[in-house]
């Protein structure tokens, strides 16, 4: 068994481990029990009945919380010609093509989000191997290949979260931070929680959200009734 900090232990105190909570009320228990000196980020977690080994069951995509994650992050471009200048524009932090492949097999990950026009995945594509394992491949299910690179940039910078299933079924994702007002947290989640259900694959069997919980970085986890999403 892990050992737990004091702030951790007196924070799970508070929570009735054996109840699932209205989406409301386990919102705001996380939020009473982000201590930490920082303002912790809040997450779900959902279980989901599917199995990913099957390609139709891949749940992937992304969403644009109305409420933004609390976090600015930082977006790189892979563009050429006229794009180059339409993505500095729109605020990209970082713009290149195969000089930044280079810079990426260097070792360099200054960013939280790559995007790619089109014609620039050919080049992008070598560098699959690096960008895969750690999320940050471009890829047209969430909007991150695409010529609007202008439309992607705002999408990103204006709080958009990708979210995937991974191979035990579960998908992570943060819907912002401890300092949110209450209604803001409970917004985004409601905003991700229906891209899930309606993402449920047609060919999936049984129970579809099997379960839901919220924490902060820090804290412990808060189980939501999942019959409150469906």
């Amino acid at each position: 068994m892990p050992k737990h900090g004091k702030k951790y232990t007196d924070a799970a105190k508070k929570i009735d481990f054996t109840a699932q909570y209205e989406i409301k009320d386990a919102l705001e228990l996380v939020k009473q029990n982000a201590s930490a000196k920082f303002d912790e980020t809040v997450e779900v977690a959902f279980r989901l009945g599917v199995d990913p080994r099957h390609a139709d069951q891949q749940i992937r995509g992304a969403v644009v919380l109305p409420n933004g994650t609390g976090k600015s992050r930082t977006v790189l471009v892979f563009a050429k010609g006229d794009k180059i200048k339409e993505a500095e524009e729109a605020g990209a932090d970082f713009v290149g093509g195969p000089e930044m492949v280079t810079k990426i097999q260097e070792g360099w990950y200054g960013f939280d989000v790559a995007i790619a026009t089109p014609d620039m995945m050919g080049v992008v594509g070598k560098i699959g191997r690096l960008l895969g394992p750690k999320g940050l491949m471009p890829n047209p299910k969430t909007g991150t290949v695409t010529m609007d690179v202008a439309k992607a940039i705002a999408e990103v910078k204006a709080g958009k979260i990708e979210y995937r299933v991974d191979k035990t079924g579960i998908i992570h994702a943060p819907i912002g931070k401890a300092s949110f007002e209450l209604e803001k947290l409970e917004e985004n989640f409601k905003t991700l929680s229906d891209i899930i259900v309606k993402a449920k694959p047609a060919g999936q069997k049984g129970q579809y959200v099997k379960s839901v919980s919220v924490s902060s970085t820090m804290g412990p986890g808060v189980k939501i009734n999942p019959l409150r999403i469906q």
